[in-house]
């Protein structure tokens, strides 16, 4: 009787500590998806398969070198994943990383989508030109590392005080994560689109360069005719109201955080059945 239980015991941590191990991988890899650190991951892998395949052919000298490629493999993973690294443990210490919130985040997010709009509207009426990029589920760690940090608050008027022509952080896009402004005057990549209208300026290519690669959700305020865009998905939502950007930014942020979170209670109702 006592073996028995002893062994059930056994099995129920080994089942806690795989699963335990899974879950951390998982989420560490939700943080760098969408980075150039996935594909630093998949090196990694590619490093590790031909170090099995100079063993199994008994290839000495590629044997050495890539074991001690391995060897100092930890710190170089320590210095190129430094970004989601931090990420990581900033999430673990507001208590994020395992668990969600989800009242106090539509509520950021709804905070978040009004600030914007408010920003917006006053910048079209006064025709001063700006790039908003909301991070979504794709990770824009390498976007962030072009601009200036700025880790602030957000509010309507912190936003549009960014923009405000001839000042340092004006020139460039700022990057939003829920009710933060992450960073501004920040380097996005330009859609090569041989479709996009000639009559399109930058800022108009950037914002559909970045959705054509993250998941993103950017806005555009047009300087020179004061009109507001919005890209998603690689598309263009040009000549928009600010009434439509809001039902835009709820859609796309507010009811979809609600459909993913009640798909996951689902799931795990489902699970405890």
């Amino acid at each position: 009787m006592f073996n028995g239980d002893w062994n059930f015991l056994e099995i129920l941590k080994v089942i806690l500590d795989i699963s335990i191990v899974w879950y951390v991988l998982y989420k560490l890899l939700m943080l760098i998806r969408g980075t150039k650190a996935i594909q630093l991951l998949k090196g990694i892998f590619v490093v590790i398969g031909l170090y099995l395949a100079s063993v199994l052919l008994d290839l000495t000298t590629v044997r050495i070198i890539i074991w001690q490629v391995i060897m100092w493999g930890p710190l170089g993973i320590i210095i190129l994943f430094q970004p989601e690294l931090r990420r990581a443990l900033e999430q673990l210490g507001r208590g994020s990383f395992f668990s969600r919130n989800t009242t106090s985040e539509e509520e950021e997010l709804n905070h978040s989508i009004e600030a914007i709009v408010e920003s917006c509207k006053y910048m079209a009426k006064r025709r001063i030109g700006a790039l908003i990029t909301i991070e979504r589920d794709t990770a824009m760690g390498d976007y962030v590392s072009t601009g200036i940090p700025i880790n602030g608050h957000l509010t309507n008027q912190m936003l549009t005080n960014i923009f405000i022509p001839n000042t340092p952080l004006h020139d460039g896009a700022v990057i939003i994560n829920r009710d933060k402004i992450v960073a501004a005057a920040c380097y996005l990549p330009l859609s090569e689109s041989p479709f996009i209208s000639k009559e399109l300026g930058t800022r108009h290519r950037a914002a559909l360069g970045i959705s054509e690669v993250t998941d993103a959700v950017t806005i555009i305020v047009s300087e020179e005719t004061g009109s507001i865009s919005c890209t998603k998905s690689g598309e263009l939502h040009r000549n928009i109201t600010a009434e439509k950007l809001s039902e835009l930014l709820e859609k796309e942020l507010v009811t979809k955080f609600k459909t993913s979170t009640t798909k996951a209670w689902n799931w795990r109702g489902k699970k405890n059945e």
